[in-house]
């Protein structure tokens, strides 16, 4: 239970002596060995008894929350977004107690971003690429399971969105609260009038491919970008709809999705719906920017040992015996 809290609830409770108090509910006490809520007389030891205790779901509900499912009731409301694989649904039969708060839950931050860096490294992005998203508050390595979490803000700087990747495996999940509207975004270097691309956007399907394609770029491997890098979170066109709400002086759009079915269906389809000039830009090679980056960096690698391999040839002298 102690754990569920840590990680998606972390900005919610304060540490009291050796265990923690939930904020809005200060007589409700947290500990590694569960939660006694001394006000009401409730208790219990897993996060399932904290769901239904405290959070106010079914138990059907908690069970399927917690395992990332949607239960297939009635009465469940789930949501019409079908852009990615995390659900959001109401527990059936809520209970009488207060609402809980509408805002996003951010895991904890690790005290250093070693794993995220070695991590983003490994998929091929620019080291520099990496330190200046973490320098400019956008990603951080979370305490727990030591996630990647890229932040989606607002014009105030305020957090509105988190993408979570895990750093080993295959887990993908958005932090519970997101907005949608607010994708991760990487913004031009230089916002000057002298930038011609500063009113251009361009959009990826994830962080990644974002800071894949700006190494690319950063490489020399592909024309120089500097305007707007936005991750839609998938083939959704809710984040752009959003940052061209905030940004209304964005003139150009540039659909970089994925070069499968879904990504070029909705380039199809967004090239149709906005009102800016669009023009759709392709991985030159594999399905995604990652796999184009590190396709390139392959390449690179074995030209320099295929030189390496020549140099040693030319350079060699054979000895008399």
């Amino acid at each position: 239970m102690l754990d569920y809290v840590l990680r998606y609830e972390g900005d919610r409770v304060k540490r009291v002596g050796s265990g923690y108090r939930l904020k809005e509910h200060e007589s409700l006490a947290i500990s590694n060995k569960g939660f006694y809520w001394h006000s009401t007389g409730q208790g219990g030891k897993t996060a399932l008894d904290y769901l239904v205790s405290v959070r106010n779901y079914d138990f059907v509900s908690a069970v399927c929350h917690l395992i990332g499912e949607v239960p297939f009731e009635k009465g469940n409301k789930i949501s019409s977004d079908t852009s990615d694989k995390t659900h959001h649904y109401e527990p059936k039969h809520p209970k009488t107690q207060p609402p809980e708060p509408q805002h996003i839950i951010l895991p904890r931050r690790n005290i250093d971003n070693y794993h995220v860096i070695a991590y983003l490294q490994n998929r091929g992005i620019d080291r520099d690429v990496i330190m200046d998203c973490i320098n400019n508050g956008i990603l951080y390595e979370s305490t727990l399971h030591h996630n990647a979490v890229f932040l989606g803000k607002d014009k105030n700087n305020k957090t509105k969105f988190a993408a979570m990747r895990g750093t080993k495996g295959d887990f993908k999940c958005d932090a519970e609260g997101s907005n949608k509207k607010y994708g991760f975004i990487v913004p031009p270097k230089n916002l000057s009038s002298d930038n011609p691309d500063s009113q251009s956007v361009m959009l990826f399907e994830s962080p990644i491919d974002c800071l894949s394609h700006q190494t690319l770029c950063k490489r020399g491997d592909i024309s120089d970008f500097d305007g707007w890098r936005l991750s839609l979170g998938g083939t959704s066109g809710v984040a752009l709809i959003g940052f061209l709400e905030r940004y209304p002086n964005i003139s150009h759009c540039i659909i970089a999705t994925d070069n499968d079915e879904a990504g070029n269906s909705f380039a199809d389809k967004i090239a149709e719906k906005v009102d800016i000039s669009t023009e759709r830009v392709k991985p030159g090679q594999g399905k995604d920017w990652n796999d184009a980056l590190l396709l390139t960096l392959q390449a690179s690698r074995d030209l320099l040992g295929k030189e390496h391999s020549n140099e040693q040839k030319n350079n060699y002298t054979p000895h008399n015996i």
